[in-house]
């Protein structure tokens, strides 16, 4: 039986040994535990150290109860407001669809169980290798919402979440206080119908640095809001982030058990529990066959010295939605920076005008000029209506 004849029930079947074992595996390899801070207020080194030989760490109960029902009901919420099919201009209930004002479609819709990337030339063409596309049970709709975008703008609880202080502080400990956001999407993996992501690394850019380094692309966070297990989960090969650009497809061809690669772990969380990798980690997710649902709110951070005067490699959706012609690049230069910076600002001012009592990080590029970024109506639509125009992909 070809891979691609499987049912959701075979797949699942199929996968059972292949999780169990790699579970196992990840569990011995820790790399999790509370944020923790040293006697100056710094990420603790044991931490870093992990991250640094390792490519990731799983930070435990970042996120508390409340705020991840809120973020629960805030992306249920965006998702019913989806056009319903995917190019009208209504959701299922007949309401005008959110972001029909946006310059982009803050939705991208796949098939179920589908990986739309794999094998193709997309995203830079960085997914060379199809994954697994079992059959979905014949009542699965047509298509599912597989990413939401500008969640920033759409969403206020996403966009306090942005600020969240010990994120922030985890970001400046990693790439400098200067760090530069990269861009957020969500990704939803429904029961049943999640699809897939095929193996990749992120960075497109430094390769060839002569200045290269392992976090030289960046990180990662994913905001798990709810458990994951290994069915559904973000898979990684620890360690990969430091072994320079892969050949993906030759790892996945010369294995017998083709895209099971067997070095790769899965990121098994807790609701509110965050993940970060390097952007330069082998990494990757299967078709969700399994019962559980996956929702992971997904942002990441540069280094400022990846980012000054660099043009951008990596072609990302958002590119392609908006049809940029095959080898067109922006150059990010100051204004451009903090054109898409200030958005972390924002976030810093939305989530203290909310949690007043709570630890509040100051962003050094906006240091001295915070009172221009206030979060309110001129903010809403001077920085968060279009801030993805100026995501940053390297």
């Amino acid at each position: 039986m070809a891979l691609t004849e499987l049912s959701a029930g075979q797949h699942a079947a199929a996968m059972a040994d292949y999780l169990a074992e790699r579970s196992d595996a990840a569990a011995a390899l820790g790399s999790r535990g509370p944020v923790r801070y040293d006697a100056e207020g710094n990420l603790h080194s044991d931490i870093l150290a992990e991250f640094e030989t390792n490519g990731f760490y799983i930070f435990e109960g970042v996120i508390d109860r409340d705020e991840v029902t809120e973020l629960r009901n805030a992306v249920e919420d965006t998702i019913e407001r989806a056009p319903s099919p995917p190019d009208s201009d209504t959701d299922a209930r007949g309401r005008p669809a959110l972001g029909l004002d946006y310059q982009i479609s803050p939705y991208i819709f796949i098939k179920p169980l589908s990986d739309p990337w794999g094998g193709t030339k997309l995203l830079s063409g960085r997914h060379p290798v199809k994954m697994t596309e079992p059959t979905p049970d014949d009542d699965a709709p047509e298509h599912v919402v597989h990413l939401l975008l500008q969640m920033c703008t759409s969403m206020p609880a996403a966009l306090r979440l942005y600020g969240h202080p010990d994120l922030l502080s985890i970001a400046e400990a990693i790439n400098g206080p200067d760090f530069v956001p990269y861009n957020d999407a969500i990704f939803v993996k429904k029961p049943g119908m999640g699809g897939s992501v095929a193996w990749h690394q992120d960075g497109a850019t430094h390769w060839d640095n002569p200045r290269w380094h392992p976090g030289i692309h960046g990180f990662n966070f994913q905001v798990q809001l709810y458990s994951t297990t290994p069915a559904n989960a973000l898979w990684i090969v620890p360690g990969s982030h430091a072994e320079g650009r892969l050949d993906i497809r030759a790892l996945v061809s010369t294995n017998e058990g083709g895209e099971r690669l067997p070095d790769a772990i899965p990121l098994v969380t807790g609701a509110g529990d965050v993940t970060i990798v390097s952007r330069q980690m082998l990494h990757g997710s299967f078709a969700n066959t399994s019962p559980d649902p996956r929702v992971s709110i997904t942002f990441g951070f540069y280094p400022h010295s990846s980012v000054l005067g660099v043009s951008g490699g990596l072609n990302t959706a958002l590119d392609e939605k908006k049809g940029s012609k095959k080898g067109s690049k922006k150059v990010y230069d100051a204004e451009h920076i903090r054109r898409r910076s200030a958005v972390v600002q924002v976030a810093l001012d939305a989530r203290h005008q909310a949690r007043p009592d709570e630890r509040r990080y100051r962003y050094a590029p906006f240091a001295e000029i915070e009172d221009e970024y206030r979060y309110g109506p001129e903010t809403i639509a001077n920085v968060l209506s279009d801030y993805t125009l100026y995501d940053i992909a390297i």
